[in-house]
């Protein structure tokens, strides 16, 4: 009786919790299809439209700032994986000294905060004029303390009798590293590859500082700047926006559900 009374009340919360969490997305879909008469008012008999989004996609470049935030999130992910996956091989397998305290200062970068940094970056970005570019807003987060240590963690797992087969075959280190642990470590591969993908997907405070001009911003601050009051609250159009900046996202998850959950599940995230 106990056990049912908390499964029952253990999946009330969960879809309590859910449904506060779809409340915003909800209310987006409402405000973007139904004129602005109902932005704050329910009427189920409402009219749906369309202008909304053909106004907010007239109004900014949407395209432009799409394509300049898969860029961005493309390079950020492809820099993190190859450091990432060759720092954790050598802290995980490669015995060299001073090893441990690497590793400890990889760990002590995750206590750093990463606005912290933000003028001493913009200074090394001017300084090799890399400021208003893709690159520029991407460079900062390729090294990744987290992605170090998830790897590094996931590679100690990876039986040492596997290494020393491969390495009798002939393979040198950097094939037994692509042969051997990164087949491995495919789950963990695409559970961090979602969390890079969506962290900076929606980062704004960085972009915001290093970006100038509508051919380098990405979607966060290209609809910041599209919302501003000074252009104008129509909370429609904005709501339209928004939901064109996370349809991108929206559709990946929801295309690769079952297999997301499944990498997170065996990559030990929580």
């Amino acid at each position: 009786m106990t056990n049912r009374l908390t499964r029952a009340l253990t999946t009330a919360a969960a879809w309590w919790l859910g449904l506060l969490w779809i409340m915003p997305l909800i209310y987006a879909l409402w405000a973007a299809t139904h004129g602005a008469q109902f932005t704050t008012h329910f009427d189920p008999f409402a009219p749906l439209t369309g202008e909304h989004f053909v106004t907010a996609w007239q109004q900014a470049p949407f395209v432009t700032y799409m394509l300049n935030t898969l860029i961005i999130t493309g390079l950020i992910l492809a820099g993190q994986l190859l450091l990432c996956t060759l720092a954790g091989y050598a802290l995980a397998r490669m015995p060299f000294p001073g090893r441990g305290m690497v590793f400890a200062l990889v760990l002590l970068q995750l206590m750093v905060v990463p606005e912290i940094l933000i003028v001493e970056n913009y200074r090394t970005l001017a300084g090799l004029d890399l400021i208003d570019t893709p690159l520029g807003v991407g460079l900062p987060y390729m090294a990744s303390a987290f992605g170090i240590f998830l790897l590094r963690q996931t590679f100690k797992g990876v039986p040492q009798e596997l290494e020393d087969a491969a390495r009798l075959e002939g393979c040198s280190r950097l094939g037994v590293l692509w042969k051997v642990y990164v087949p491995l470590a495919k789950p963990t591969y695409l559970a961090y590859g979602l969390v890079s993908v969506s962290h900076h997907w929606n980062n704004f405070l960085w972009p915001l500082v290093v970006t100038n001009t509508e051919q380098s911003r990405p979607l966060t601050v290209g609809l910041a700047i599209f919302g501003a009051p000074e252009s104008g609250v129509d909370w429609p159009v904005i709501c339209a926006g928004t939901l064109i900046a996370i349809s991108p996202l929206l559709a990946l998850f929801l295309l690769f559900q079952r297999r997301f959950v499944h990498s997170f599940m065996h990559a030990g995230l929580k």
